[in-house]
């Protein structure tokens, strides 16, 4: 009976897959078997016989070597370990976005100030945030005043966060990508 693929794509399931167990282990004569007893080179037929005994299954931890090494396991407690810890490493690990704030030259004080506040809140969760200044049609005659605007924008947020590198003007966009400060105090 052949096994069909998980429709909904478990991630899981390929995880293991490298991994051989019990009879999947071949075009092997003698193995190092590490059990709780220590490490011994038995035949392949007797580590079997082994693990049938103590009601475990025999992994194969290493198959690149001469001789091959298994280990006497619940090969079903192995996988339970192997996805937890991945899940805890995935806990600890923090994503950056970028978020992205859009302004115009001729924005109105108000609007700036609520623009400041997201790029402030996105800044507070860990975020990047990029300012993306367009200009249109006649605008780009007078390109220092959007200039400016970013400029203030990067000078109100500089307790917060640091420029990558100084405003580029790009075409008919000035952009600038903001990082957070970090708040450890610097070692030593």
């Amino acid at each position: 009976m052949q096994k069909r693929p998980n429709p909904r794509g478990n991630p899981n399931q390929d995880k293991f897959a490298h991994i051989r167990i019990n009879e999947q282990i071949t075009n092997v004569d003698k193995i190092r078997l590490v059990s709780d007893e220590g490490s011994d080179i038995v035949t392949l037929d007797e580590a079997l016989k082994r693990a049938k005994e103590a009601n475990l299954d025999l992994v194969e931890v290493s198959g690149d070597q001469d001789v091959h090494v298994c280990k006497l396991i619940d090969f079903g407690k192995y996988k339970f370990e192997l996805l937890k810890k991945t899940k805890e490493a995935k806990k600890k690990q923090h994503i950056v976005t970028v978020k992205e704030i859009k302004i115009r030259p001729r924005i109105d004080n108000h609007d700036f100030e609520i623009k400041k506040r997201h790029a402030i809140e996105f800044l507070s969760k860990g975020d990047k945030v990029k300012v993306t200044l367009r200009f249109r049609g006649r605008e780009m005659v007078h390109s220092e005043i959007g200039m400016n605007i970013v400029n203030r924008f990067v000078e109100d947020l500089k307790e917060l966060a640091s420029p990558e590198k100084m405003p580029v003007h790009d075409g008919k966009t000035i952009v600038v990508v903001l990082n957070p400060v970090s708040e450890k105090p610097p070692k030593g």
